[in-house]
């Protein structure tokens, strides 16, 4: 089905659509417990009628409808959680959702099989195009000067193919590419989404990840290691005698060296996956072989360089959104491993680690 087509059945649930994101996001806050704030009530409302709008192909006079909604704001907002309800109950089947790593590397290997023709790029942001009427990205952030360049002409191909989008960031729009050595190469990126998306601000509302006792932890975040028993790390990985230790595997061309590893286990040191030159495509890797990583020695952040901060940041997300189980542990407590000057992306970072179930020497482990 391309982009233009309508859904089979659409019409029957036409008039229905915002009323039914609304419902589902009802029933979603009252399972957890939860209220809404009037920031996400609001997104859910407008979500909710653009995509009527969408599906049922109106326009105006005056201009042309907007190609989607950009939702932006600080951590723990639940832009997040207000996008998956929408996703959950948008009623077409063309939908996808992606994150933001994972999805660039996805575009990339379309890219390749287009090799050798003119502007890959473009063909391969049409052949998504054709597969995809609505496009929910989560995380929405450019710091490289290469994703730079990808973003901005895939959102062009999009919104010119017809695609509806909706985006979750961090960041305003005009903030989504402070580095000043590329910056100019994004403007038209950044125009686009002012002029052609609804752009809306939850920041009025609750940091729900304040709410550290009603989150549930996906890992553990482990501090002074020198305080553990010798062998702690195995033990709770559950490593057995079979397991292998000091692996080095190929991973996208290159090696990489794990302490440890036994089934769906992977224990490996910080400075091997972030002071190495390894890519966000290998921390995709990690985390599609392994269901449970440990990580250890890792250091006081604000004191690293850039580069060894945006691999960490980019792991963290990498591993979040996977569903990974992971095991960090340091010697510093998580407020010192924070302090400093912390890449621009670590309040998310912070945040993320803050929902890891903090463990101590003697406190029953």
């Amino acid at each position: 089905m391309t982009s233009k087509e309508r859904e089979p059945a659409f019409d029957a649930l036409a008039e229905g659509v915002g009323q039914r994101i609304e419902r589902h996001f009802d029933a979603l806050l009252e399972a957890r417990g939860y209220r809404a704030d009037a920031a996400q009530r609001t997104a859910i409302v407008q979500l909710g009628q653009w995509l009527e709008s969408f599906l049922a192909g109106k326009k105006g006079w005056l201009r042309r409808p907007p190609a989607g909604l950009y939702l932006w704001g600080g951590v723990g907002r639940g832009k997040s959680f207000v996008m998956d309800a929408f996703f959950a109950a948008a009623p077409l089947s063309a939908k996808r959702r992606v994150h933001f790593h994972a999805f660039l590397q996805e575009l990339q290997e379309r890219m390749r099989a287009f090799a050798g023709q003119p502007d890959p790029l473009a063909l391969a942001a049409k052949a998504l195009a054709g597969e995809t009427r609505l496009l929910c990205f989560d995380e929405f952030h450019v710091h490289d000067i290469g994703d730079a360049v990808l973003l901005g002409r895939l959102l062009k191909v999009l919104v010119e193919e017809g695609v509806g989008m909706v985006c979750t960031s961090n960041y305003d729009p005009d903030g989504l590419c402070p580095n000043p050595l590329y910056r100019e190469r994004f403007k038209p990126a950044i125009a686009l989404i002012e002029k052609r998306f609804d752009v809306l601000n939850l920041d009025d509302g609750e940091d729900y990840r304040q709410r550290r006792g009603e989150l549930e932890a996906w890992g553990c975040y482990c501090w002074p290691l020198s305080g553990f028993a010798e062998g702690w790390i195995e033990r709770q990985l559950g490593l057995t005698p079979a397991a292998e230790r000091d692996a080095i595997v190929a991973i996208n061309h290159h090696p990489l060296r794990l302490r440890a590893t036994d089934g769906q286990c992977a224990w490996l040191d910080f400075d091997e996956l972030c002071r190495r030159p390894h890519s966000s495509a290998d921390f995709l890797w990690l985390s599609r072989r392994f269901r449970q990583l440990a990580i250890s020695g890792v250091p006081c952040l604000g004191e690293e360089a850039i580069d060894v901060q945006q691999r960490f940041v980019n792991l963290i997300d990498i591993a979040y959104d996977a569903g990974t189980c992971l095991l960090l542990v340091s010697e510093a407590s998580l407020d010192d491993l924070c302090r400093g000057k912390p890449h621009m992306d670590f309040s998310r970072t912070r945040s993320r680690l803050q929902q890891l179930k903090p463990m101590q020497p003697g406190a029953g482990n």
